[in-house]
């Protein structure tokens, strides 16, 4: 048994930990299982790696760029809150977890029964309808913290190994049936991408493609939009991202004023221009978007074409669930920045709510759900809303973070410890998970593990035809909707 867990550690430490060698080592196994040469398999792995850890740069490089403007607004206005983040998630769950004398190192064992139960919902996909292996690993270990001291909290007397294994279920089942749920925007949106998205939103995802129809016009979309005279210059990703950026960075780092930014910033110079400080600051953004954009291209064309050999030899019919942000360079290129912009609008403003009506806990925005909840939801919305859904969807998803993290910081306690993971799926459905729990107990558990494998059951028996086609083969997926619609392929409607 100590060897198994020696073992069990180490990839645990070194591969599932570290997303990129993660993809790169099922890239790797994909076109060896395609039998493709020695040579071939390592240019692969290389190229899936370096392509994630360019992502990483540019994901760190937009959190580190706005994290001195967030801890300005903190010392500014004197504000001692929760951030929605999920680090700081992380960070609070690690410190609840150990405030009541329990071990935070039982996350490592919930992580490999959750990715057991991952693997075998997809093994027997012909009864759970289940087609997603989700292998974002940072987010995985983001989301087992969060979720450890939650079940802690609705069951304190329970033993370690019980909490173990009652966790890992449960989180499982969330993984398999979350990114499940994100095949066919997916799908849609990238005609037949390959993959799915595991990350943070996932039942936003669904949600968004659902409804985003219902309140715009695709023709309206941002791809259609033709801007006169100067205003044509916001068709440019980079130009639109550095002058949008440069308005909103611009008024907050002037409010917060240049003493304190030298403060609080230490790439901040004494002899740098504050005009040019906040230029700089606003061009980064840019640069991050187009470095993201690269990194997402370089590792998603390697997994989704090795992962045919794992998806044909090992588990048949399966697809990767990745980082969301490998949805970024399907849509507009300024919806990113657009859901952005509107996110943040609906988080301020939720933050005023919560400041006028005196609530027990104040909330800080967070980087993380910020950027990456509300641009993806702008990409989904665009595609099948335009741009009033662009907007609309990315404002209430804002107010949702901050209004639903604030109840759960509150709620479960880790506002004390200075935050809350803060993404949409951990601020609607795991404070309602949470709440279920405590109220009804095992219960609780087995009520929501029964209400999750029963959606994926519900939307196959809506589309039974097309359920395991769109994930296996899109364009004979696209051939019978076309003759569904009595159209060509060329002409097919596909929402």
């Amino acid at each position: 048994m100590e060897i198994l867990m020696s073992i069990w550690e180490f990839f645990q430490n070194n591969i599932l930990t570290r997303p990129q060698f993660f993809i790169g080592f099922i890239v790797f196994a994909g076109y060896m299982l395609l039998r493709k040469p020695i040579y071939e398999c390592l240019a692969g792995f290389i190229k899936a790696v370096v392509g994630y850890m360019i992502l990483n740069v540019a994901s760190g490089g937009l959190v580190g760029n706005f994290r001195p403007v967030l801890a300005g607004l903190k010392d500014r206005f004197d504000l001692s809150a929760a951030v929605i983040d999920p680090y700081f998630g992380q960070t609070a769950a690690q410190m609840s977890v150990e405030n009541v004398g329990r071990s935070f190192s039982m996350m490592m064992m919930v992580l490999l029964i959750a990715f057991t139960i991952n693997i075998i919902l997809v093994m027997f996909r012909k009864y759970t309808k289940i087609r997603t292996l989700f292998i974002t690993g940072h987010v995985m270990v983001q989301q087992s913290s969060t979720a450890l001291w939650l079940v802690i909290f609705c069951f304190p007397q329970l033993q370690d190994p019980s909490v173990v294994l009652m966790l890992g279920v449960l989180l499982g089942v969330y993984w398999s049936v979350a990114s499940n749920l994100t095949v066919e925007p997916v799908a849609k949106l990238t005609e037949g991408g390959g993959f799915a998205t595991g990350h943070q939103q996932m039942f936003g995802i669904f949600l968004v493609s659902k409804l985003a129809k219902k309140i715009g016009n695709p023709k309206n979309s941002l791809e259609n939009l033709k801007l006169p005279g100067f205003l044509s210059i916001f068709n440019e990703n980079v130009v639109a991202t550095g002058i949008l950026m440069f308005i909103f960075f611009g008024i907050i780092i002037s409010i917060l004023g240049p003493d304190l930014m030298h403060q609080i910033d230490k790439g901040f110079s004494p002899k740098q221009n504050f005009l040019f400080y906040i230029l700089e600051k606003s061009l980064n953004f840019a640069v991050y978007l187009t470095i993201l954009q690269l990194g997402v291209r370089m590792f998603v064309s390697e997994l989704t074409n090795s992962f045919q050999g794992i998806s044909d030899k090992l588990l048949p019919g399966s697809m990767p669930a990745v980082d969301c942000a490998a949805t970024y360079g399907f849509g507009h290129p300024n919806a990113v920045t657009f859901g952005f912009l509107f996110g943040a609008f609906g988080q301020f403003l939720a933050i005023i709510g919560l400041i006028v009506f005196h609530s027990p806990i104040l909330i800080i925005s967070g980087f993380v759900p910020l950027f990456f909840d509300n641009a993806t939801f702008a990409v989904f919305a665009n595609r099948l809303g335009g741009i009033r859904a662009a907007a609309i969807f990315p404002f209430l998803s804002g107010m949702i973070q901050v209004l639903g993290g604030g109840f759960a910081a509150w709620y479960f306690t880790t506002g004390n410890f200075g935050g809350w993971h803060g993404n949409f799926d951990w601020d609607t459905v795991w404070p309602l998970i949470g709440v279920i729990m405590n109220h009804f107990q095992f219960v609780g558990v087995a009520a929501v593990i029964v209400a999750l494998l029963a959606i994926p059951q519900i939307i196959y028996r809506r589309n039974k035809d097309t359920y395991f086609l769109i994930a296996e083969d899109y364009d004979a997926y696209k051939e019978l909707e076309a003759k569904k619609q009595g159209v060509s392929v060329d002409k097919v409607i596909i929402d």
